[in-house]
């Protein structure tokens, strides 16, 4: 059995909203026995699910001293993957979940507060030597600051390629015991959960190295697999060939010869120096920032 956790010190990342698409639509997508374990106090999870008529996924409400415990128990009862949510802010409790994931999911939404608590949780997952990926969760469409945080994120991780975009229909869909996927299928947000699970299901399967996990489908345009991956070996081959031309080209064209160019010096207009401030949860040298984003480091 596999373990995913999906964890944040920061409230209203999303957690339990995603946990429970995750893994419905894993169940949805024939990928075996699913169970979803409920180890936050509040039970958001545990209501979502009790209002559920579906059989599937599986429900475990576990406290911290009996979860390996109710692992076990799933194992046994021939569970293919366990989807685990977690409480927020309370690091010794996401610590002792993270030791038991094969695989970690950090829902963050594109915003400062949420930017600055990435790092603990980053953290707690080297501590332990768990691979993360980042999930930009509830993001404006078409706003500067889901790019940014995508690229700061990029910085201390991986980031899925699918963008889970803020929308009414994730919260109504929750109503009863449902997601967006069984509620409106043909949605862009029943899109983007079906798009992100197969991505997570597919890096998982890399990670624990079990080729009978590799989803049945591939996206080709998402990050999985290459852009330019040929469909056949003629269309390799002609690849391979263009590029041996290019980098032939490159070898015997001459050196350049011409003025040199200039390098203007560029001006820092009242640099601030921060000592031994850390960013997302990294310690490092000190940071040379912009008096404008002074707000990113208060």
């Amino acid at each position: 059995m596999y373990t995913i956790v999906a964890a944040s010190q920061k409230g209203g990342s999303g957690k339990t909203t995603l946990s429970g698409h995750l893994a419905v639509e894993a169940a949805r997508a024939g990928t075996g026995e699913i169970a979803l374990i409920d180890t936050d106090p509040q039970g958001s999870l545990a209501a979502w699910w009790n209002a559920r008529t579906a059989p599937t996924p599986r429900f475990v409400k576990a406290g911290l001293p009996d979860l390996e415990e109710a692992l076990a128990a799933l194992d046994r009862a021939g569970v293919k993957i366990a989807v685990i949510d977690t409480p927020p802010a309370i690091t010794q409790s996401i610590s002792r979940v993270v030791a038991h994931a094969d695989l970690v999911i950090v829902p963050t939404r594109p915003s400062p507060h949420d930017l600055r608590a990435v790092g603990a949780t980053v953290d707690i997952a080297e501590r332990h030597g768990k691979p993360v990926i980042f999930v930009i969760n509830a993001a404006t469409a078409r706003a500067r600051i889901t790019s940014e945080s995508a690229v700061a994120l990029s910085q201390h991780g991986t980031v899925a390629p699918v963008t889970i975009h803020h929308r009414v229909d994730f919260s109504a869909s929750m109503i009863d015991g449902r997601t967006v996927g069984e509620v409106v299928p043909n949605s862009a947000s029943a899109k983007e959960i079906s798009d992100l699970w197969v991505y997570i299901q597919d890096r998982l399967s890399r990670i624990v190295r079990d080729p009978a996990l590799l989803p049945d489908i591939k996206l080709n345009h998402l990050s999985i697999n290459s852009l330019l991956a040929p469909t056949d070996e003629n269309a390799a081959a002609e690849v391979a060939a263009k590029a041996a031309e290019i980098v032939a080209e490159a070898a015997e064209a001459p050196p350049y010869e011409g003025q040199e160019r200039r390098v203007l010096e560029r001006r820092v207009v009242g640099e601030v120096r921060i000592p031994e401030r850390r960013a997302f949860g990294r310690r490092g040298s000190d940071i040379l920032i912009h008096p404008a984003a002074q707000w990113i480091y208060k």
